[in-house]
């Protein structure tokens, strides 16, 4: 009986840890990009913004925070930093650089559907 205890005990330990370490989103939402209209401007945090960088702009999540962007209809993911303030679409959570939308495969689409895990703050 007391092995059978200590077995659900362990199994009880094991779920958890499986489900408090496995990353979850830190929203869902969809997702944008920029590019050559604004390369070279000025981007929020005093950078250049380089369309050729994985980089992008997200509303309230710190300046080099790394994020992993997910496309939730095809699985494809892209990381990059947080260096610039937007979108300023409404409903939109996350533009990201040309680069980045090429990595995911989004330029043609313009927009996806996407979740974001915060992978570093700085």
């Amino acid at each position: 009986m007391n092995g059978w205890v200590l077995l659900a005990a362990l199994g009880a330990v094991v779920l958890a840890v499986a489900i408090f370490t496995t990353p979850g989103y830190y929203q869902v939402g969809i997702a944008s990009w920029y590019g050559p209209g604004f390369h070279g401007k000025t981007t929020a945090n005093g950078e250049p913004y380089d369309m050729y960088a994985f980089t992008a702009a997200h509303k309230t999540l710190p300046f080099g925070t790394v994020v992993r962007v997910v496309d939730l209809d095809t699985g494809r993911s892209v990381v990059v930093r947080i260096n610039d303030r937007g979108p300023f679409v409404p409903g939109r959570i996350i533009d990201l650089s040309y680069a980045a939308a090429e990595a995911l495969g989004i330029l043609d689409r313009g927009t996806a559907r996407v979740g974001l895990v915060v992978l570093r703050r700085p």
